[in-house]
């Protein structure tokens, strides 16, 4: 056995340019691979992780028919019992009430549909990151009455800027038509162009004194563990089977598709780099075998059985991918390390991605996990890949083998 693998490795090396062709191909064909994994992983990582951050967090907790028309008679109204049940649990990093209501924004030259969403900007700045998101002004540090915090893109469509006034007009519990004049004490600039146009922050105290209803219509809450996630959503729901708990998924379910899909497309990506690979090895096998036929047919003349040649066929296919897999697999490891670390920057795309939540700055993550199975796949399709080209070596007559010149 040794010798026929020490044969077999020495064959490969008869013609070093064809075999090196083939070693890069397969670590190219491997890196190429893993890349695209981690930048799409990336991608998705990314959008999720910036959506949850920045409003929707791991947890929300509403009135069951709050929801359907954000009307704002359908409020919590076991707030404070919820409250005080979530302080309790040590897998709770931190929450937040939330006065909600679907309203109109006018300023002198337009006017735009919004979400407006009163909060308590010490509790608001541990669940979400959009206090970090600020870009002009500040988030309500100094707590000024009917201070109002906009979008950039918002910001822009109104024309207006820091300081100026706006009429805020939305809907009370009671059904009444009620608007409120507010000055923006910031603005915020989010990855997601149409989350910065579609909604608006004031202090909860504003909308209750305005709207004359001191309730809240949502808690969110930020996990310590996302793992953990399942238990805690389970917890609430058997203590406060009343109200309507839902995770990240529920709220934003094309985001938890989107991992679904993506897990399908890297796969087939995959096995569509890894067909290009076999294609191109098979055609290199057959070449040494049709090259080395004369040499194949005096070994099968002198006593070497067909088992054998298939397997010196073999051992040649699989030394060719013993050399290029762990050198795309390295070469992978430190494009993704560095590309992590940097980021690839597509600000040449900012605005197409933004409008779609993506930052311009990508990311690139994978699970170890997919390096196994990478070489996993490497194994069996060059085991595949091996499989014709040593059939090809058997059919082989010594006789006229022999005769080849």
């Amino acid at each position: 056995m040794l010798t026929i693998i020490k044969i077999a490795f020495l064959n490969i090396w008869r013609t070093p340019l064809r075999s090196s062709v083939v070693i890069f191909s397969i670590a190219l064909g491997i890196w190429a691979g893993l890349f695209v994994i981690a930048f799409c992983y990336g991608i998705n990582h990314q959008r999720t992780s910036e959506t949850i951050n920045s409003s929707i967090s791991h947890l929300q907790i509403h009135n069951p028919k709050f929801k359907k028309d954000y009307n704002n008679k359908f409020n919590l109204k076991e707030h404070n019992k919820i409250v005080k049940f979530v302080n309790e649990i040590k897998q709770i990093k931190s929450f937040c009430k939330r006065t909600l209501s679907l309203g109109m924004i006018s300023s002198t030259i337009n006017s735009n549909g919004v979400k407006i969403i009163g909060i308590e900007p010490s509790k608001e700045i541990l669940v979400t990151s959009i206090s970090k998101k600020v870009i002009e002004g500040d988030f309500f540090e100094k707590m000024k009455k009917n201070s109002i915090l906009i979008g950039d893109a918002l910001a822009k469509k109104l024309n207006v800027k820091l300081k100026s006034k706006v009429v805020v007009t939305f809907q009370n519990s009671n059904n009444e038509i009620i608007s409120g004049a507010f000055r923006i004490c910031g603005i915020f600039k989010t990855q997601y162009t149409k989350y910065d146009e579609q909604n608006i922050f004031l202090l909860s105290e504003d909308f209750q004194r305005i709207s004359n209803d001191n309730s809240f219509h949502e808690i969110a809450i930020l996990l310590t563990d996302i793992n953990e996630l399942n238990n805690i959503e389970n917890k609430l729901k058997t203590n406060f089977n009343e109200c309507l708990i839902e995770n990240w998924k529920n709220i934003a379910p094309e985001l938890a598709y989107a991992d679904e899909v993506m897990e399908t497309w890297l796969f087939l990506i995959m096995v569509i780099i890894m067909l290009a690979l076999i294609f191109g090895i098979i055609n290199t096998m057959l070449m040494a075998v049709f090259e080395r036929r004369r040499e194949l047919g005096m070994l099968m003349a002198i006593g070497m059985n067909k088992f054998k040649i298939f397997t010196l066929i073999l051992y040649e296919t699989f030394i060719l991918s013993l050399i290029g897999g762990p050198f795309g697999m390295i070469l992978a490891y430190m494009t993704i390390y560095l590309t992590s670390k940097n980021g690839i920057n597509l600000s040449i795309f900012k605005n197409g991605l933004e409008s779609v939540g993506l930052s311009s700055t990508i990311y690139p993550k994978i699970d170890t996990n997919y390096y196994i199975y990478i070489t996993l796949l490497v194994l069996v399709f060059t085991l595949f890949s091996s499989i014709f080209p040593s059939k090809k070596a058997l059919k082989l007559k010594p006789t006229e083998a022999i005769k080849t010149i």
